[in-house]
């Protein structure tokens, strides 16, 4: 059983495929802290005021809007280069744009036009998102999934390395402005993947007209059974993690950590923590199934919430810093790999974009929104209960997969867990 395990495990990594997702997680993921903790980092260190730190979340809006403009990808293609391939080129290069536009600006003595750099910088990066996305699941088989997921979510913690650690070390030598100009020209990675991918083989038309492309998806979700507790739950299932995420960067300035440290340690430590998490948690989808996987690394992401209290009660401990930013990135590998596969299996691969867009929206609600506000929260609680109380804020999401998970039917599940 197990050398058949492996086996396919081995035949999985071996495709082409799974390469182009490991990549295009690279491109996806390189934007995302160029708008929240590299950027917060970037104004902490500058003096700016934990409100204005914690709003800076806010930026990430288009996250989760990217439903609205998700109809037009899946009805219109860019000429020549396709569908899903044509609207990733278009993405990418206006991404990077958008990046190289910030890398002129001091975001303090120039705080509009900076937010607005950065406002484009996730509105190109939450497009690419969506066709990445809805390319991610046209791609591959439903058993794929789960690896292919976990690949993704690997390149997407790779390139927050770079955007993270390694730009936040080197800030030091070169500025932040110099090191947003050379972070711009990563987003190549995503336009030469582009180039060499194939564009899937979907045997199902686009939709006819745009109204189709808006209103069928919407109707072919909406219409499955317990659809508003699916939604609920992809809402809740991470929004204490996401309190806690907003706040780390601030965080470490606090605790008195250098640059050199937090690049080191809180940033070059990802790409592996994470990575590791990742697949561990596309292999466990093999084994366990994609519902007790959730469970299972849910309720450790919980707990990697009050390990910030030992590290706050600590200090400027570079050996429980260490611990405890491990701990977080490989529960973050672990859930991101398994949520993002549970979405995926729920979208019609007539209206991937739209669809999955519509989800991982939902999915960025607590990041952007309720992550916010997580400046004043600290403000009110103290460090400490801050991070008490976003261990407790993982109850709900966990309260509704049980819910969820006990009207599961295994047999219908293509995610099912292997015999």
């Amino acid at each position: 059983m197990a050398s058949s395990f492996f086996s396919d495990l081995k035949v999985a990594l071996t495709q082409k495929k799974m390469l182009f997702m490991l990549l295009m997680g690279f491109s996806s993921g390189l934007p995302l802290l160029l708008t929240s903790r590299t950027l917060q980092l970037w104004l902490s260190y500058s003096g700016g005021s934990n409100a204005l730190v914690g709003y800076v979340a806010i930026i990430g809006l288009p996250y989760t809007l990217k439903f609205v403009w998700a109809p037009l990808m899946d009805r219109y293609a860019i000429p020549k280069l396709g569908r899903r391939r044509g609207w990733m080129f278009v993405t990418q290069a206006l991404t990077m744009l958008s990046i190289f536009a910030l890398s002129r600006i001091d975001p303090l003595a120039n705080l509009t036009l900076a937010a607005a750099s950065a406002f484009m910088i996730a509105f190109a990066s939450a497009s690419q998102d969506i066709v990445i996305d809805a390319y991610r699941r046209e791609i591959l088989t439903d058993e794929e999934l789960g690896l292919g997921s976990s690949l993704s979510t690997t390149g997407y913690r790779i390139a927050m390395w770079v955007a993270g650690g390694l730009a936040v070390i080197m800030s030091k030598f070169l500025g932040w402005n110099t090191i947003y100009l050379l972070l711009s020209l990563f987003m190549g990675v995503g336009l030469i993947t582009t180039f060499f991918a194939p564009e899937p083989d979907i045997h199902k038309s686009r939709p006819h007209s745009l109204k189709d492309a808006v209103w069928l998806p919407l109707k072919d979700f909406f219409e499955r059974p317990r659809v508003l507790v699916i939604l609920a739950f992809i809402l809740l299932y991470r929004v204490g993690d996401s309190m806690v995420g907003n706040m780390l960067s601030k965080l470490y300035v606090t605790l008195g950590f250098t640059p050199e440290e937090i690049g080191v340690v809180a940033k070059s430590l990802t790409p592996f923590s994470f990575g590791f998490g990742a697949f561990i948690g596309g292999a466990a989808i093999l084994r366990l199934g994609i519902m007790r996987s959730l469970f299972i690394f849910g309720i450790y992401q919980a707990l990697t919430s009050l390990l910030f209290t030992v590290l706050h009660l600590s200090g400027h401990n570079i050996v429980i810093f260490g611990l405890v930013v491990f701990s977080e990135d490989l529960a973050n590998g672990m859930t991101s790999a398994a949520l993002l596969a549970y979405m995926a299996s729920l979208t019609n691969k007539s209206f991937t974009a739209t669809q999955y867009a519509l989800l991982t929206s939902l999915m960025a609600v607590p990041r952007i929104f309720i992550a916010s506000m997580a400046g004043h929260l600290v403000d009110f609680f103290g460090w400490d209960n801050f991070f008490i109380f976003c261990t407790m804020a993982a109850t709900p999401g966990l309260l509704l997969l049980y819910y969820l998970y006990k009207r599961h039917n295994p047999q219908t599940d293509i995610l099912k867990a292997k015999a």
